[in-house]
């Protein structure tokens, strides 16, 4: 059996876990996320804790087991404490201004970058050169996370451009004479 699916999740107070054949549905004050388990894997709950196995021994079934635990503990996660993802805008003129459910953005262009902030998720700009990207899905915050990174990744010469906060950017040497 997978190892990672062999540990159980505990499901903290205040969020409620509801099954209901293959489905999931994992409830709490900041929202509601719902996941379709695979056919092969069994999801049990008692009291607070939920618990994963494979309905037989092939290896397919083994591998959904421990994919399924893996994202309904993200989903309790989310629904309790929430993601985050912080983005850094680096180069001179490089702004970001959030504005409703719009992002504008200066990174260098003749024109402003506008994204549009998909439902669910919520992005603050605690100063110009700075991003937040918050939700209660972790795939959703990160693909957001990683299309405002699109529109300018960090390049290596001078590593201008928009990365994660935590990310190191390799530098190369300039050319020489």
């Amino acid at each position: 059996m997978s190892r990672v699916a062999k540990n159980p999740i505990h499901v903290p107070a205040g969020v409620e876990v509801t099954l209901s054949g293959q489905s999931v549905k994992v409830k709490s004050s900041k929202g509601e996320l719902m996941h379709e388990a695979h056919a092969l894997v069994e999801v049990n709950q008692n009291d607070s804790v939920l618990t994963f196995a494979a309905r037989n021994t092939d290896t397919n079934a083994n591998a959904q087991a421990g994919t399924t635990r893996s994202l309904i503990n993200n989903m309790v996660l989310g629904v309790s404490k929430g993601f985050e993802k912080k983005l850094t805008l680096i180069g001179v003129g490089y702004r970001a201004q959030s504005q409703g459910n719009k992002l504008n953005l200066s990174l260098g262009f003749s024109h402003p970058v506008v994204y549009d902030v998909p439902e669910g998720i919520i992005i603050e700009t605690p100063s110009q050169t700075e991003v937040i990207v918050k939700g209660i899905d972790k795939q959703k915050v990160g693909q957001v996370a990683a299309n405002i990174r699109a529109y300018r990744p960090p390049e290596p010469y001078k590593g201008k451009g928009v990365r994660y906060t935590d990310e190191h950017v390799i530098r190369k040497e300039a050319k020489k004479k």
